[in-house]
């Protein structure tokens, strides 16, 4: 089998973070013997404009590589261009979070942009031959009369022999951190990221200190993802604040090196951590987040979320996936009538 996988973002030096997510799915589908050529769409590096060129690349690149198969890894505008470009074979669109959420507050230019994007994604679910979401709050906001056979929920997997537990004074001493202090890992270094919510994150650590618990919050400040088990492993919990998510990996990555979580109920983050004992979900509010804070900090600070996080290692979501591709392949193939 051989996939042509088309997105707008990847690691670089300039972002190492960025993208994280589709760089670890295109290594389980090759890690699994699958044929993967990738093609970037650079909207980060070349802005905009990059977009006009979008159905020529590939449709050029289409008949390069004849793909069995392309995966778009991202929604909005980029889907909708290569869903218009991929008619003469099959095309599944994974959706993961922004993209179909669109964002409910910020300047009005920002939220009509990200409307667009959601209007645009709408377009692209209706055109694909396969859809992936990566939580079921996702599958809700597809465009109504979507063919439900063609939906699958499948979350990003992780590297489980990536994230793993490490020893806390070892990760602290290389990152410089107080053996003192209780740490809490907050998943961005971008204050104006406003689905973050980081503001709410500080406050809420504001008030444990003032609580009597010296604490201390961390950002991931252009961490390249294979240095983020040390900080993980380094913190004593890991802090989600965001107004909405897909399937956020970080909060699998925590669970896969053992570390606590104290979350919103937002995307699967429920899901991920319901019988974990030790995580917690808490109102959006930073008394109730500092609460739940307090209690890991009186409580082990090691829970066991790695068993729980079997199902969702790479290689598992990547078998999950290439069933989605075959039996995309066989309705594709069936001949008509």
């Amino acid at each position: 089998m051989r996939i042509l996988a088309v997105t707008n973002m990847l690691p670089s030096a300039e972002r190492p973070s960025k993208g994280t997510f589709v760089e670890q799915q295109v290594k389980g589908l090759t890690d699994a013997g699958i044929a993967v050529e990738v093609l970037l769409i650079d909207r980060v590096g070349l802005g905009p404009a990059t977009y006009a060129k979008t159905v020529g690349v590939v449709r050029s690149r289409v008949v390069q590589v004849r793909p069995d198969l392309v995966h778009v890894m991202y929604g909005g505008v980029m889907a909708f261009l290569v869903t218009r470009a991929t008619r003469f074979c099959p095309t599944v669109v994974a959706f993961c979070g922004t993209d179909l959420l669109g964002a409910a507050r910020g300047p009005f230019a920002f939220r009509l942009r990200r409307a667009a994007g959601v209007f645009a994604s709408h377009e692209a679910a209706r055109r694909a031959d396969g859809i992936v979401v990566k939580s079921q709050n996702l599958r809700q906001a597809l465009p109504k009369g979507i063919d439900p056979s063609r939906v699958r929920i499948i979350p990003n997997g992780i590297d489980l022999g990536r994230f793993r537990p490490l020893d806390r004074l070892e990760c602290r001493r290389k990152l410089g951190w107080s053996p003192d202090v209780f740490h809490v890992l907050f998943p961005t270094s971008d204050s104006g990221l406003r689905v973050k919510r980081m503001p709410l994150a500080e406050a809420a650590v504001a008030l444990l200190n003032r609580m009597g618990i010296r604490s201390q919050m961390h950002g991931l400040p252009g961490v390249p993802h294979d240095e983020v088990p040390i900080w993980l492993n380094a913190a004593d919990v890991l802090l989600l604040t965001s107004s909405h998510e897909g399937s956020p990996n970080i909060v699998k990555e925590a669970l896969g090196c053992n570390r606590p979580v104290v979350s919103v109920d937002v995307g699967d983050v429920g899901e991920r951590i319901r019988g974990i004992e030790g995580c917690f979900l808490a109102e959006p509010t930073s008394s109730d987040l500092a609460d739940k804070l307090a209690r890991v900090h009186d409580g082990l600070r090691i829970v066991n979320g790695r068993a729980k996080m079997q199902d969702m290692s790479l290689e598992k979501v990547t078998m999950r996936l290439l069933e989605l591709y075959d039996a995309m392949l066989a309705r594709w193939r069936k001949p008509a009538g």
